[in-house]
């Protein structure tokens, strides 16, 4: 939670094209407590802060900022964007499957990107290098996005009606298990890399997430890496957790995927719809 791991403030940078980017100082407004001189809310390591008190001040930030997820949502769907969080721990392939997608997409559906980093612009510029329009938010210290920022960088982006909204969190398996965005969905990458008991260690992770993505499958000829075992965890955590292995070196599984993103889409309109 923020309120014990010292997020600072962010920063949205808002060249979406070839121009030298503009950073633009955001802050997070967690409306928690500040340590002067920590950039960051106050934690359990501060002094005068019992657990009672950090309780509080976390029930706090949830709420203010499921307000403004609430408001993000509103925002999306008047739109008609598809909001997908992207979720992971560092390393997973997020970005590179994020481009197999948008290249897949190209034609059929329009896109847009958030990304979150806590520093540098390299996955915004990977982005933009497929065509696709994305914007970066650099959190310095902060572990994951929330929903007032990507609020803010949502409007300066300003998608296409109908858009696919990809918003790349910053790679963490546990903060930005509790923050709402106003997305439809949570999408966790999850790489053959990282061991089988993932679902087991960071639950809350895969609790919140609708679509399970196993990446990098095709190095699993050189791992002792068991799929069904790692599947099993993570239905064990979320029984309703629908599952795809993928790779975004050779583009296994990027259709079904893809396919996956239109169906789901195209049945949260009709639902909104008839609302």
């Amino acid at each position: 939670m923020c309120g014990v791991c010292g997020c600072g403030e962010s920063k949205i940078v808002e060249a979406m094209d070839d121009r030298a980017p503009h950073e633009r100082e955001h802050r997070h407004h967690h409306h928690g407590e500040m340590i002067e001189g920590r950039g960051g809310l106050a934690g359990a390591h501060a002094p005068g802060l019992d657990q009672e008190r950090i309780v509080r001040i976390e029930r706090d930030i949830l709420s203010k900022n499921d307000a403004f997820a609430r408001d993000n949502r509103r925002a999306f769907a008047a739109k008609g964007l598809f909001a997908l969080n992207l979720v992971s721990s560092p390393g997973s392939g997020k970005t590179s499957l994020l481009v197999r997608v948008i290249n897949a997409l190209k034609g059929r559906m329009p896109v847009a990107v958030i990304e979150g980093d806590q520093q540098t612009s390299n996955d915004a510029e990977r982005i933009r290098a497929t065509g696709a329009p994305a914007i970066q938010i650099n959190t310095g210290k902060g572990c994951h996005l929330d929903a007032h920022t990507v609020g803010h960088a949502a409007e300066t982006l300003a998608p296409q009606e109908g858009s696919a909204l990809f918003i790349e969190n910053v790679g963490n398996l546990v903060c930005p298990a509790a923050f709402d965005l106003g997305e439809a969905h949570k999408v966790v990458v999850l790489s053959v890399t990282e061991g089988e008991d993932k679902p087991l260690k960071y639950p809350d992770m895969f609790a919140a997430a609708d679509l399970l993505l196993l990446n990098k499958a095709d190095l699993l000829p050189h791992l002792d890496f068991d799929v069904s075992a790692c599947l099993a965890n993570a239905l064990r955590v979320n029984p309703r957790l629908q599952t795809l292995v993928v790779s975004a070196k050779t583009g296994e599984g990027v259709s079904a995927f893809v396919a996956w993103i239109e169906a789901t889409a195209a049945s949260r309109a009709r639902d909104m719809t008839k609302a």
